[in-house]
This record gives structure tokens, sequence and C-alpha cells, in this order.
């Protein structure tokens, strides 16, 4: 590998000045310059950026957390924060967690040791309170998608508005009888669904039927078992809002088993907008998150958090949803 004293001696220069020129921060002759720049491009020199990072106490590299890779939801929003990462000159370590404290606070614990500039979480929900610690250590850290009350920068959906929308669009339908199927309840986003939910059932003057509200479904397999449940009770409800894409998949696949059609018999609608379910039968209609901004204003602000001199006030930044109607609604 080449170093940065054969580059001082194919250049004529010292070392310092080498540096100089590289970094851009202290200003250096333009003959100088260019000889330097002629004798990187000859050796073909890399920079070592971590040994630079090192100086001032920056290595330019980002962790981000996610508790299942396998996930849909993350994709883009992994693409969003790398995209924008490199815009910056930063890299980013993925870590998956699986859901397990233990093996996030192992990758936090070994980030920090290789010294991580910050973090983006997507793993936040009640019991994980360490990650407040972060915060109160002054270590620049955004919330993405998921969040937990706290003083602490985050990027999230519109969960109360598109969740509203979505039942809203139903009741539009004359659709009034409207099952819930909803995930983890100690999870704020599913919380903030569901008040969604019951808004728009309130301004329509429509109580609240518990019978068909399902909570702490986790995926498609766990959609198409509370979808089955529902019909096995002869609960056969009008219209099913899934607060996420996969359970409405297998909450559509539980109605064609039990004989039934979508959405002549019942309606379906999601959360997400997942590449896929446009291709389903019936294409689905769900809301729509915006999964590749969010992993960009939420890279951005990390990097502002890391960069600025004087720390900004937290913020919470939420963007807007969108309903993607398509044939999954009568």
């Amino acid at each position: 590998m080449v170093t940065i004293k054969e580059v001082a001696k194919r250049a004529g220069v010292s070392a310092s000045t080498v540096s100089r020129a590289l970094s851009g921060k202290i200003p250096v002759n333009e003959e100088t310059k260019k000889k330097v720049m002629e004798a990187v491009e000859e050796l073909n020199y890399q920079p070592n950026i971590l040994a630079q990072g090192l100086k001032d106490g920056k290595s330019k590299t980002l962790g981000l957390i996610i508790p299942n890779i396998r996930d849909l939801v993350f994709p883009a929003a992994i693409r969003g924060i790398e995209d924008t990462a490199n815009k910056y000159g930063y890299t980013v370590v993925l870590c998956n967690t699986d859901e397990d404290v233990e093996r996030e606070q192992f990758y936090i614990d070994s980030l920090r040791r290789r010294l991580i500039d910050g973090f983006i979480f997507s793993t936040a929900r009640p019991g994980h309170e360490h990650l407040l610690k972060l915060k109160n250590e002054g270590f620049p850290m955004v919330f993405l998608i998921r969040r937990i009350s706290g003083n602490v920068d985050a990027v999230t959906a519109d969960n109360i508005n598109g969740a509203y929308e979505a039942t809203k669009y139903l009741l539009s339908r004359g659709l009034k009888n409207i099952a819930l199927i909803t995930g983890s309840s100690d999870i704020l986003l599913y919380q903030e669904r569901f008040e969604g939910y019951k808004k728009a059932l309130k301004e329509a003057n429509i109580p609240l039927n518990h019978d068909i509200i399902l909570h702490d479904v986790y995926g498609w397999e766990d959609g198409y078992k509370s979808m089955m449940t529902l019909l096995g009770k002869g609960l056969k409800p009008d219209a099913v809002f899934a607060t996420s894409d996969p359970k409405a998949i297998g909450v559509i696949r539980a109605i064609k088993d039990y004989g039934l059609s979508v959405p002549e018999d019942i309606s379906v609608i999601g959360f997400d907008d997942l590449d896929m379910v446009a291709l389903l039968d019936p294409p689905l209609t769900t809301v729509s998150q915006p999964f590749y901004e969010m992993g960009v204003a939420a890279c951005k602000r990390l990097i502002k958090l890391i960069e600025a001199k004087n720390k900004p006030n937290p913020i919470i930044k939420t963007l807007p949803c969108k309903l993607k109607i398509r044939s999954s609604v009568r």
C-alpha cells in the first residue's frame, strides 16, 4: 500500500504538506497542490480515512440498528440512508437484532468501541429505555419509523392520520362493520394507528366493537390465523383494516380459503404499500409510507447532530402518508 511519505517524495514536498493539500482545510499553494494531486494519481494513493477521522474523533461511520432484516418495510429506508450517507462521505454499518435487547446492546457496545459517530435505531419499543442513555451521554442518535417517549430526534410516518384516512375511506364506501387487525400493542406506531381507526369511527358515530379488534398480530401467518378465527366465530365484518401489508396479505388468503371473495364479500385495506401488494389478486388498497424519504431525513438529521458544534434541540419529523386506492375495497 502506498504511503503518504511516498506521495510526498514523488511530489517533492513534505508529508505534512500532502496531508494539508488532501484535507482541504488549510490553504496550500496551487502549484504545490497540483504536484501533490499528480503524485496521488500516479501512485494511486488511497488515504486512510479512519486514521484521518481519529485525529478529530470521527470515523465517518454510522450504525443502523434494525429489528428484522426480513421485514420488507426496511429496504427502501435503508437505501435512503445509504444514498444520503454516501453523499456526505459516510459509511453505514447495518446490524440486525431480531428484537433481542441483549443482542442490540452488544452491537451498541461493539460499534462504540470502533468509534462509530452515531446511530439510527428502528428497534425502539418499551423495554429499550437503555437507548435513552446514549442520548443522555450526548451521543448522536435518531429514531426511525419506531420511537419511544423521550426527548430524542425521530423520523416517523403520520400513523394517526394514515389510519384515520384508511378507515374513513372504508366508511365512505358504505362499510361500517370494520374489523381491525393490528400489531404489538406496546409499539407506539400501532397505538397511533389504533387511535386513527377510533377517531374515524367516532366521527361516524359507530361504537367500537372489541370482538372484531385484534391486537398483537405479527406478519402474514398471524394475519391469516386471526382472520380465520373471526370467521370461525361467525364474526363476518364488512371490511378489515390490517395495520401492515403482510397482515393484509394473510387476511386476504384466509378470506379466500374460507370460500369468500375480496372485495365482494369482505373489503381489505393495508398499511405500508410494499412493492408486491400491487400484484396481489386483487391488488391491495393500502396506506403508502414514504420509507425512502424517511431514511433520507433520518440520515441527514444524524449527520447534522454529529457535525454541529452547538447541538440542536431534538425534533420529531413526521412525514405524511398517502392512500393508494386499488381493487381490494368495493
